[in-house]
């Protein structure tokens, strides 16, 4: 049965290591839904946070590929319990909205988004929190009317401590 997972990719930092963990997901024919990459809590390490819905058994064989590329360290797979994670969302909405209606701003404060830029044209709202949240505020957004949507990849930290510091104490 299809589930989401969440893989974390610790590799180094070389150019064309990412169109190579890409291309594993290519070969077996698994969509990405979101990809994130960025330094980890180690000089040198970046880490790429990859979310599927594949069943488990192919989720273990695409990690246990993916360590056999010579710049990873390693790769580890996880449930949505197992992790917690947030996205960021912007949204570019015309400004006379606001002058017409103060049910924007209390829309705002209800989905705990924020205002970054003010324009005489548009106004930028950001809205951090789970998938759903980001597009519950993006289709009530669209009453009013909307210019512009963008959202992150997903951003994860494992509950337990990083997997990554104890592989590496036992390869010292």
């Amino acid at each position: 049965m299809k589930q989401e997972f969440t893989i974390s990719v610790f590799s180094e930092n070389q150019s064309g290591i990412l169109g190579r963990v890409v291309s594993i997901f290519t070969k077996r024919h698994v969509n990405i839904e979101s990809i994130t990459v960025s330094k980890s809590s180690m000089p040198g390490i970046h880490r790429h946070t990859i979310v599927v819905n594949i069943e488990e058994d192919l989720v273990q064989k695409i990690v246990q590929q993916m360590e056999k590329q010579v710049d990873v360290l390693k790769s580890f797979y996880y449930k949505n319990d197992e992790i917690v994670y947030q996205e960021i969302a912007m949204y570019k909405v015309p400004t006379e909205v606001f002058n017409k209606a103060t049910k924007v701003e209390k829309l705002i404060r209800k989905h705990n988004a924020r205002v970054l830029d003010i324009e005489p044209e548009f106004v930028i709202l950001e809205k951090t929190g789970l998938p759903e949240e980001t597009e519950a505020l993006l289709e009530e957004l669209r009453n009013y009317g909307i210019y512009e949507f963008v959202r992150s990849g997903r951003v994860a930290i494992v509950k337990p401590l990083e997997q990554l510091n104890n592989y590496l104490k036992t390869i010292k």
